[in-house]
């Protein structure tokens, strides 16, 4: 038989053998303490399901973030240098400096231009950028999903269109594409806008929409006549080895451009999207873990009934030997079984979900026939989710130190109480 008032077990344990098997006992409601065991089962309910929620919702919204993010970086120059006031002419010169500077790994002059463009009576404004052949090759973003024959075939008159277009426009390889310009030929009424066809040379997929249905891409020279640009360009992007640490090199590449030349850092350009990302993210979860808080509340609620009901077995392991802080811990023992139980399964719901989230969403919208994740508003072709060891820790441990604080007064009021009140009326 167990000695309770043996409170501390050997081996100087916190929790004795005999305080486990009271709080396993006292878990295990009877049919007349039923719902004090509803209680404990909606609690522990509720924790996991805001466990997963918050892991589920912050790796999508970081997955969000990090792929959107690289979709930036491997589309456009981490740093753009531009000229103040003026065109930007002897831009080989500017460029051949600017690969000088270390850290720096691809340079390109650029040409951005806004048009209309239509096809198979379909409209739509788009952004052409001209860019020479070679600077193409080196754009991995956009080079890996293009083909060879399509590389060799961007030249005069061809141009290189996103996949999202492609789609709008129903438009093939070596179909034609009108270009439409405000900026054309100066009249004595006015200017004329400049109107021209180009044949589709290939089909560019980079898995933002925001890119794949609103830009094309047309040999430099070819657009700087078309813009009327003559020997100058809009820019020269510069994309470094570590876009994260380009505020770092501004000074050095600033002395390579020159004076009359601006830099514009990705971060800058970017500023409005990444910073309602990070409010959006700070808001979720702080919403999200008002569920946990609830439950954490519902734990409160369980043990002061458990405790209500148990008083005259509290009373009598009282007059049997066993401490106030023996008591308690029956009862952070029950409390907290409950919460790390909900955290665990929480944590493993979580994990599962965001590993297995693209399935997940494409058999739900077979299943529902809704679409749960439009492409053209998120600008982005698949749901993402990067789960982060740091962050899922600190939902895991969030959600054990509110259910810890939660088991606090109700295991208090358990050691406060009175066996000789108690057991007056029993």
């Amino acid at each position: 038989m167990v000695d309770p008032s043996n409170s501390r077990s050997e081996g100087g344990r916190i929790f004795a053998p005999f305080e486990w098997m009271i709080a396993v006992r006292y878990l295990r409601a009877k049919r007349k303490e039923g719902f004090v065991s509803v209680i404990s089962l909606f609690s522990l309910i509720g924790i996991a399901l805001g466990v997963a929620t918050l892991i589920i919702v912050m790796s999508v919204m970081g997955g969000f973030r990090t792929q959107f993010i690289q979709s930036l970086l491997g589309f456009n120059g981490h740093v753009t240098v531009q000229a103040v006031g003026r065109p930007l002419m002897n831009y080989d010169a500017v460029v051949q400096r600017l690969k000088a500077v270390p850290g720096v790994i691809r340079v390109a002059p650029i040409i951005d231009g806004q048009v209309m463009a239509t096809a198979y009576g379909a409209n739509s404004g788009l952004i052409v950028r001209g860019m020479r052949r070679a600077d193409l090759e080196t754009l991995k973003g956009v080079a890996s999903s293009l083909s060879t024959s399509a590389l060799a075939a961007y030249g005069e008159s061809s141009v290189i269109i996103g996949k999202g277009l492609a789609d709008k426009f129903q438009l093939r390889p070596g179909d034609s594409i009108t270009l439409i310009s405000p900026s054309g030929e100066e009249t004595p009424f006015g200017t004329t806008p400049r109107l021209m066809s180009f044949t589709v040379a290939g089909i560019f997929k980079v898995g933002n929409t925001l890119y794949d249905s609103g830009f094309i891409f047309m040999p430099l020279d070819q657009a700087q006549a078309y813009f009327n640009r003559e020997q100058s360009v809009t820019a020269v992007e510069v994309m470094v080895r570590s876009p994260e640490d380009n505020m770092a090199m501004l000074p050095q590449l600033a002395g390579a451009a020159g004076s009359g030349t601006r830099l514009v850092p990705w971060q800058n350009i970017n500023s409005g999207f990444l910073e309602v990302l990070e409010i959006e993210k700070n808001v979720m979860f702080m919403i999200l873990s008002l569920i946990i808080l609830v439950a954490a509340l519902n734990i409160i609620s369980g043990l002061v009934m458990l405790v209500k009901d148990k008083s005259p077995d509290i009373a009598i392991l009282r007059t049997m030997g066993a401490s106030r802080g023996a008591v308690m811990r029956v009862f952070l023992i029950a409390g907290m079984s409950i919460g790390v139980t909900g955290t665990l399964v929480g944590l493993i719901l979580g994990v599962v979900f965001c590993l297995n989230i693209e399935g997940i969403r494409q058999g739900l919208q077979s299943l529902l026939g809704v679409k749960l994740f439009d492409e053209n508003f998120y600008f982005l072709a698949r749901m993402p989710a990067e789960l982060d060891a740091m962050q899922v820790t600190g939902v895991v441990v969030m959600a054990l130190v509110l259910t810890f604080l939660a088991t606090l007064y109700p295991s208090w009021r358990a050691a406060r109480l009175d066996p000789v009140e108690a057991l007056r009326y029993e």
